[in-house]
């Protein structure tokens, strides 16, 4: 089958490689019919996440029809079409029985690495490293899904590729940062970037009832996106100070909740600060850029809300815990329980109230991947979400 496959920083190529077989009964093989790049899959791209090997198949977010199952797989036959969350659940573990998925006991062979870095491990995710299981993503035409039961969810007639897609990572996590806000009735939401978790979390305080979101970013293409479709109160961060910008839209109280959509790789253009955490992590002596964290717990209100579905690897540099303490400010972040709010957003879906499709920018084949890591990195051709349909 052909697959992207990673060789290096900043070298995809589409491969042939071995079809996915069955390896244990919970698992099922799925002929994959639309899968995405992600923005936190440029953070592989930029071989910035630690533990990549040569040959790994990349890909996170994908959907497609059950082509073969394993003798213990009850939940699904072959034909059904499904779409399947990027985090990978036991279902019956400490964490999964609370449904708090992305912290499965089960599901991460290569927990014990992961657990020198942070102290625990969580689960398993597809595509994604060898701190996370090493799992054969789905940019490919066949994927094999573990633990077939517990997370892959069938997708009901009428709904098309495009709006279950997102299903599988971006909609709930774009859901759970809005969520980690506690969104009261009227409250302002400030969100840092407009990528498209950005855009998620965005159309997500809307839904959850935020009476005012205020969007930054840089690129033209993202702020209109998050401007007319979002409705969004959306800045240029190169051409407005944010902290000067949300006191005054705020009366100089602060937004009550902000979203971190941006992560490990924050730019920062123009700022001090986000030139000495390139210099850190360049030299070694840091691992992540947090300069949105500093903006946020700069700007939130006194006992606001951050949330933080942005991924991080390791350690940064002068994040202000004082005023985290002294404000009293609330900060929640994680992988996404895709699982836990799987129900719930399809049924928005099927019902019409929200169709998650108005973020792809770029419809292409599997071939074409290589070439589109490069677009999407690179923020050319107005690329905000690259879809292929192998």
């Amino acid at each position: 089958m052909k697959a992207l496959v990673w060789h290096g920083r900043y070298n995809m190529q589409c491969d042939n490689v071995p079809d996915p077989s069955i390896i244990d009964q919970n698992d099922m093989i799925i002929k994959v019919t639309s899968t995405a790049i992600c923005g936190s899959d440029l953070h592989l791209y930029d071989a910035y996440a630690p533990m990549m090997e040569k040959g790994d198949i990349l890909g996170h977010e994908f959907m497609g029809e059950v082509v073969e199952t394993g003798k213990g797989v009850t939940k699904h036959k072959i034909g059904d079409r499904v779409v399947v969350p990027f985090v990978i659940s036991c279902g019956h573990c400490f964490y999964c029985a609370q449904k708090l998925t992305s912290f499965c006991e089960n599901t991460n062979p290569d927990g014990d690495k992961q657990a020198m870095m942070m102290g625990h491990h969580t689960s398993g995710l597809y595509g994604y490293t060898h701190l996370l299981g090493g799992y054969s993503g789905g940019q490919a035409e066949y994927v094999r899904v573990v633990q077939a039961d517990n997370g892959p969810t069938k997708v009901p007639d009428g709904i098309d590729d495009e709006k279950a897609l997102f299903l599988s990572d971006i909609f709930p996590t774009g859901w759970m940062a809005a969520l980690n806000c506690d969104i009261k009735p009227g409250d302002t939401v400030a969100v840092w970037g407009c990528g498209p978790v950005g855009q998620m979390s965005i159309q997500s305080a809307w839904l959850q009832g935020a009476g005012r979101v205020v969007a930054f970013d840089h690129v033209p293409e993202r702020l209109e996106m998050a401007r007319t479709l979002g409705k969004a109160e959306v800045f240029n961060f190169m051409e407005t100070d944010v902290y000067d910008e949300l006191q005054k839209i705020t009366n100089g109280r602060g937004p009550d909740s902000v979203i971190d959509a941006v992560g490990a790789e924050a730019h920062g253009l123009g700022s001090v600060d986000a030139v000495v955490d390139r210099a850190k992590a360049a030299a070694g002596l840091a691992t992540d850029r947090p300069h949105v964290w500093r903006d946020m717990i700069k700007c939130v209100r006194p006992g606001g809300n951050v949330s933080v579905p942005g991924v991080y690897f390791g350690y940064a540099d002068k994040i202000p815990v004082g005023s985290i303490v002294g404000k009293g400010l609330t900060v929640r972040s994680g992988q996404t329980h895709v699982q836990k709010y799987m129900d719930e957003l399809m049924a928005l879906v099927a019902e019409g109230k929200f169709d998650p499709s108005f973020i792809i920018t770029h419809r292409l084949k599997l071939e074409d991947g290589p070439e589109a890591y490069k677009t999407f990195k690179e923020k050319k051709d107005g690329c905000i979400k690259v879809v292929m349909n192998p």
